[in-house]
């Protein structure tokens, strides 16, 4: 853990003494070196159980691919930024990248804590550097507004995982995972039972986001700069998924009857926002949605609390980040070309960037979930899962899978085919780093199809 997180730490210094001509070079090599290293905690040497160095932080099957996907996201974040953050002066420059490095500090002490405790203090700790990209980078004045609802929505969904947690310290004596699960059931007599329970959930459900309490997520998506949407997409949403996984094992017996109302809410969630994302003029919007439906198959995945489940949102977890970073990246590409989001504005640029076009044909494939991509091993064995719990749930899920290949296509049809609209035929060619930058986002998803085991072995 320590041979990825003091080289982490070792960038801000870095960030800060480089000479002004190599900052950004500096920081995306020894940002790629960390991320290369972290590879090494794919090699498992048990078959289950926790792997660690010390008692606070540890890794295990579940938390290491997310580990992985947090180092790998860094680099690419800091060659996306850096063509709009490169005409600031250099002290914003810097404070820009000193906050991607202290986001991704934080989620590697959120994803590696052995102590929920910790785990919770560093889940709250990544709004401040996120809060502060969306409020001091973002493009509109409506960031403000946005950066309001991110905040009070996360906090007010985890104040009371705070409450319910010293009330299980006080119960069990104890906050270790390690420790945790081998603790008899909780009991299930009183209503503050069914409270306590809903405050274990509640903030890992608003930062997924469930349907219902999603709001503030397409806003966020919107305002914020490229590297802003892109960990919020790839990462930020995973640490709800984490976190409902790893408080499900002791709230056992009151799921049963407790998360029907839960999980009814993330399959209509599925078809809701699919439907809304068919009609969306705003591409960063359109993404932002399709986030959520995605995010709704993983919560009910968790909820019915069985292997497959478990496996499948674990597998389409780490497919949606890099796809989802990959299509906000695309989307940013077209932004810094046309300064417009509008679907309708930048029609037909296939005849202008043909190789944009393949990546872009690529990640949207992946995001309606092509076979033999991850990201259907995912749906398939969430939605197979659901319809083993309760065969209605194929209605749903269907109807889910089909809305998302209409707006997938609608999506790549709108951006890249149509006729070419006489404002855009000046445009620059697209460059050798947004190529290394898709290249790196879909060339893992296409890799992890050959080895998915390095994803489940948690379940199987």
């Amino acid at each position: 853990m320590l041979k990825i997180l003091i080289p982490t730490l070792m960038l801000f210094p870095t960030v800060w003494l480089t000479p002004k001509p190599w900052l950004w070079t500096t920081a995306t090599a020894q940002s790629l070196l960390i991320a290369i290293l972290s590879l090494s905690w794919l090699k498992y040497n048990t078959e289950t159980g926790w792997a660690s160095s010390n008692h606070y932080m540890a890794t295990d099957q579940l938390s290491t691919p997310l580990l992985v996907l947090t180092c790998w996201l860094l680099p690419l974040m800091i060659l996306a930024s850096q063509n709009h953050i490169a005409p600031e002066p250099i002290n914003r420059q810097r404070t820009y990248i000193t906050l991607l490095v202290s986001l991704q500090t934080f989620l590697i002490l959120a994803f590696g804590a052995t102590e929920v405790i910790m785990f919770y203090i560093m889940f709250e700790a990544t709004l401040i550097p996120t809060l502060i990209i969306i409020t001091r980078w973002g493009n509109q004045t409506e960031r403000l507004n946005a950066g309001t609802y991110f905040l009070f929505y996360t906090l007010a969904g985890s104040l009371p995982l705070l409450i319910a947690l010293l009330i299980l310290q006080k119960d069990l004596g104890t906050l270790s995972m390690l420790t945790m699960q081998y603790y008899a059931p909780t009991k299930t007599t009183a209503w503050g039972d069914k409270i306590w329970w809903a405050g274990c959930l509640l903030a890992f459900l608003v930062k997924m986001p469930l349907y219902g309490v999603h709001l503030w997520l397409p806003k966020a998506h919107v305002e914020a700069p490229i590297a802003g949407s892109m960990v919020l997409a790839a990462v930020l949403l995973k640490l709800g998924g984490y976190g409902m996984m790893r408080m499900m094992i002791m709230l056992t017996p009151l799921t049963k009857e407790l998360a029907y109302p839960f999980i009814i809410l993330a399959l209509w969630g599925i078809i809701m926002t699919g439907s809304i994302c068919l009609r969306q003029t705003d591409l960063k919007s359109l993404i932002a949605y399709s986030s959520v439906s995605h995010m709704g198959l993983v919560a009910s995945g968790i909820l019915i609390q069985t292997p497959w489940g478990f496996t499948g949102a674990i597998i389409l977890m780490i497919a949606h980040g890099l796809v989802s970073s990959a299509l906000f990246c695309l989307a940013n590409t077209n932004y810094e070309r046309t300064h417009s989001r509008t679907l309708l504005l930048a029609r037909g640029l296939q005849m202008i960037l043909p190789l944009m076009t393949a990546w872009w044909f690529i990640a949207n494939l992946a995001n309606l979930a092509l076979p033999p991509l991850p990201n259907l091993m995912g749906e398939l064995m969430i939605i197979t899962s659901m319809f083993n719990w309760s065969y209605w749930t194929i209605i749903l899920t269907g109807l889910g899978t089909l809305i998302t290949a209409a707006y997938s296509l609608y999506m790549f049809l709108m951006t890249q085919r149509g006729p070419t609209p006489a404002h855009t035929i000046t445009l620059q060619p697209s460059h050798t780093r947004e190529h290394l930058l898709m290249a790196l986002h879909l060339v893992p998803v296409i890799l992890l199809v050959l080895k998915p085991d390095i994803m489940w072995g948690w379940c199987f």
